[in-house]
């Protein structure tokens, strides 16, 4: 016997959920591959860099993707570190300049004024902000600068 055609307005709530599921996985799995494949146009150098003749699983295309993102994350979290320091080192250097030009209007602080300054001389480290990257942090940066290959189980 065949099907018959049912006006939708006339099914239950529960079979047109029955009828709309596929559609909606349909539409759901044609994001993800759509997405995929637009990851995989915008980081297709760096994918030829890795494995140049090898095509790619959507497996593949994540993992690289992933390890690109994170390589460029330490690349900036190493910018931004070195821009720390160098901020760190001209306000220093501004506080150094300040604290001299404030001392030299009062002479007679004779004693204190070289214990100061002794302890401004000494090389200052840029102190730990708890913002700032960890050592552990610090380490998996360079251990994920290398290319990682891709996992495969064959």
């Amino acid at each position: 016997m065949a099907p018959t055609s049912v006006p939708v307005d006339h099914l239950s709530p529960k079979e047109k959920n029955k009828l709309r599921k596929p559609i909606v996985e349909k539409m759901r799995r044609d994001r993800i591959n759509s997405s995929i494949e637009h990851l995989k146009a915008l980081l297709e150098r760096e994918f030829h860099k890795q494995q140049p003749n090898v095509k790619l699983e959507k497996a593949d295309i994540l993992e690289m993707a992933v390890n690109y993102l994170q390589q460029q994350k330490n690349q900036h979290q190493t910018v931004s570190m070195e821009h720390l320091q160098r901020d760190y080192n001209r306000g220093y250097s501004w506080c150094v300049t300040e604290a001299l030009r404030f001392l030299c209007h009062y002479p007679e602080s004779g004693e204190a004024q070289k214990k100061l300054l002794n302890h401004l001389t000494v090389p200052q480290k840029v102190p730990v902000f708890p913002y700032l990257a960890s050592s552990s942090d610090s380490k998996q940066a360079t251990a994920s600068s290398s290319p990682v290959k891709i996992w495969r189980p064959w």
